[in-house]
């Protein structure tokens, strides 16, 4: 573990004295992606630089228990010696967390699409208080949100809804997201107040480069129509809202919100092409999910990953186990504790598998 700590420190200095050349100062793909990488690794080598210290207060400290006559000075040394112990400990279980394999798609922003399930009107009105739930989570990280394509329902609710998300790190925090989240409440429709359970589900997907992904113009069937404005209230007189079907997958997406049928036709590949890299990026892990199941999932959409019950001011999180009694904060959008639990659930379990 430690000869790959010593080159990672060794890489970062080499990343910074290539950020420094012309080169690669003119290059802007290959900076992003130094830049990138640079990230990822500060972490770690600070981590290991705490650790490098640490370990020699404890073999100063041992040094002087060892030799020392005086009786306060063993005490303080005692002292040292305990707590730098102590440390050691913690930064080489948090470095063996740092040098966990990272999702490459981590760093990228990324799509989401929120969609109604069982419960009719309640399962809309509740994929319309997931999709304020994550907007406002978006507004506190400071990233940016562009609606692309919604389906409302009469009172205010989404039969469907999808979004994109620009932010550092965006992908490696909501991916844990996907799946089906369950809500139990007594619906604005009940009269006798009965709580009811509906669900919506949640598909978090990486946005992706053109290379990552190869499109065949062929085999895409484009479809233009009127938009809807967003309420309903008005529809546009020129067909700028774009449907696009891959004609081999059956994947079908859709954009609506930008006035220029060229831009709504731009972000509807990206949504494409997202999706059609989540199709391989399954396919490639059905391999390694039937050697071992794991328990924290990215992907599959039919997972029943969370409930949130009204009543009790309840939310669970099934995969870890996880019980939170503040409902109203997190549908507020406070998500940095649950989310933050995901990870560290997912990293265990990688670190695990490792040993």
């Amino acid at each position: 573990m430690f000869d790959r700590l010593e080159n990672i420190a060794q890489r970062i200095d080499e990343i910074r004295e290539l950020l420094s050349t012309p080169s690669v100062a003119s290059d802007q793909q290959r900076a992003r992606e130094l830049g990138r990488e640079l990230r990822t690794l500060e972490p770690i080598v600070e981590t290991y630089r705490k650790y490098k210290r640490a370990q020699n207060n404890y073999a100063g400290s041992k040094e002087i228990l060892e030799t020392a006559k005086d009786p306060e000075m063993k005490a303080l040394a005692q002292e040292e010696f305990d707590a730098s112990k102590e440390e050691l400990a913690l930064l080489e279980e948090a470095l063996k967390l740092l040098l966990v394999p990272k999702d490459p798609n981590d760093d990228k922003n990324f799509i989401m699409e929120i969609r109604g399930g069982t419960g009719g009107e309640e399962a809309a009105l509740f994929s319309a208080d997931l999709y304020r739930m994550y907007t406002r989570y978006a507004e506190r990280k400071g990233w940016k949100v562009e609606l692309l394509d919604w389906s409302e329902t009469g009172k205010g609710g989404f039969k469907e809804i999808a979004f994109a998300v620009t932010g550092e790190g965006g992908y490696g925090m909501m991916k844990f997201e996907s799946g089906v989240h369950r809500v139990q409440r007594v619906p604005e429709t009940e009269a006798q107040g009965r709580v009811h359970t509906s669900a919506a589900s949640v598909a978090v997907l990486p946005e992706v480069e053109d290379v990552e992904v190869e499109i065949n113009p062929a085999d895409l069937q484009i479809d233009t129509y009127r938009a809807g404005g967003k309420g309903g209230q008005n529809v546009n007189k020129v067909e700028t809202a774009v449907r696009i079907t891959h004609k081999p997958s059956g994947i079908v997406v859709a954009c609506q919100q930008e006035r220029s049928q060229h831009q709504n036709r731009f972000r509807a590949m990206k949504m494409l092409r997202a999706k059609l890299y989540e199709v391989k990026i399954q396919e490639q892990n059905a391999s390694v999910a039937a050697q071992r199941k794991s328990m924290i999932k990215t992907g599959d959409r039919s997972d029943k990953i969370r409930t949130y019950n009204f009543p009790q001011n309840r939310v669970t999180d099934h995969r870890i186990g996880l019980t939170l009694y503040n409902l109203g904060q997190i549908i507020d959008g406070d998500l940095d504790e649950l989310i933050e639990k995901l990870r560290i659930a997912d990293r265990t379990e990688k670190l695990q598998a490792m040993s």
